[in-house]
């Protein structure tokens, strides 16, 4: 299976500099800011979104300052973004590690991310990179859209695919979208080819949150997560929204209420598991998810063979076949 480690080589020097650019792009003369600032960076994930960037400036040229300022740019407002859902959700951990909220309270949190999200544009304005500002504030709207679509579903558990889908390209997709058109905006692309990346993105994307979903029901090792979050959360995936429309309408009932009312308890996420599983949930996932990946990898078999066309054919599979 493809790793992260295996696509790094290619764009290392590349990610070593954004680390130290980021870092940097972070700092506050404020002590206590300094010190969760540097907590975040302690507990950052994969480096995914900056691989993304990186990836998308080497298809059409040579990854540059544009493209590590949108790399530090994109991954201050994902940061931003983490800290305020954990507020939203009430999280207290996030993969292994405690959250700000749970360390510093919800005031402060809210404060942390609007700062992270005022240093990323700052950094753009600075730089007048309005494009680049564009497109990431975009992508940003779009997920407060998608979060706040899906708070209000989660109340009635009435969402079908049709919102299913608009959720997720907003929430998740349209941030991967971002990333793939900012790298080909940073090194010169005409609008055109922006937003073909853009599109390739979005088709990544969807694919990144159906697999998220599929190991939320198992589908994975050390998945960073404990399984059944999204039932004990009352938050609708593709597995569970298919297996619902594939059921007679009292088994349907059934299921809602033991979701509204008991979500957290053990033999009921049991029950709707096996209730996925054997409604067909997860096949439909893996398939429409089989499907987006390869929506993908068709924009990306239009551009002309190099070495990043192959990492990026290579980040496509690791999407797609991860265990966390």
């Amino acid at each position: 299976m493809v790793t992260l480690h295996d696509i790094r080589p290619l764009i290392g020097t590349e990610l070593d500099e954004f680390e130290v650019r980021f870092r940097a792009s972070m700092k506050s003369s404020v002590p206590l800011l300094d010190k969760i600032t540097y907590y975040l960076i302690k507990r950052r994930g994969k480096q995914l979104r900056p691989m993304l960037v990186f990836l998308s400036a080497g298809l059409h040229g040579k990854p540059g300052d544009s493209s590590h300022r949108a790399a530090a740019l994109i991954e201050l407002l994902h940061t931003a973004t983490l800290v305020h859902d954990d507020v939203v959700d009430e999280t207290y951990r996030r993969r292994g590690f405690f959250s700000i909220n749970a360390l510093w309270k919800n005031k402060v949190a809210v404060l942390v991310g609007d700062y992270l999200l005022s240093r990323g544009l700052l950094m753009a304005i600075d730089s007048k990179e309005f494009r680049l500002l564009e497109l990431v504030s975009t992508a940003v709207k779009k997920m407060s859209e998608g979060e706040l679509l899906q708070i209000e579903k989660t109340r009635k558990l009435d969402i079908t695919e049709e919102q299913y889908f608009e959720i997720i390209s907003c929430k998740t997709a349209s941030l991967v979208a971002a990333c793939c058109a900012s790298g080909a905006s940073s090194v010169g692309m005409d609008e055109a080819t922006v937003q073909k990346m853009w599109d390739m993105g979005e088709m990544i994307g969807m694919a990144f949150q159906l697999k998220d979903d599929l190991l939320d029901f198992g589908a994975g090792e050390d998945i960073g997560k404990p399984i059944g979050t999204d039932i004990k959360e009352k938050k609708m995936s593709l597995p569970l929204i298919y297996a619902l429309q594939q059921s007679p309408y009292v088994e349907r009932k059934k299921i809602i209420n033991n979701i509204k009312n008991h979500s957290k308890e053990p033999e009921v996420i049991e029950e709707v598991f096996k209730f996925v599983k054997d409604k067909g949930g997860l096949v439909y996932a893996q398939k429409t998810m089989t499907d987006y990946r390869e929506k993908g990898r068709n924009i990306l078999n239009e551009l002309p063979e190099s070495q990043y066309k192959k990492a990026f054919n290579d980040l496509i599979n690791f999407v797609t076949e991860r265990n966390n």
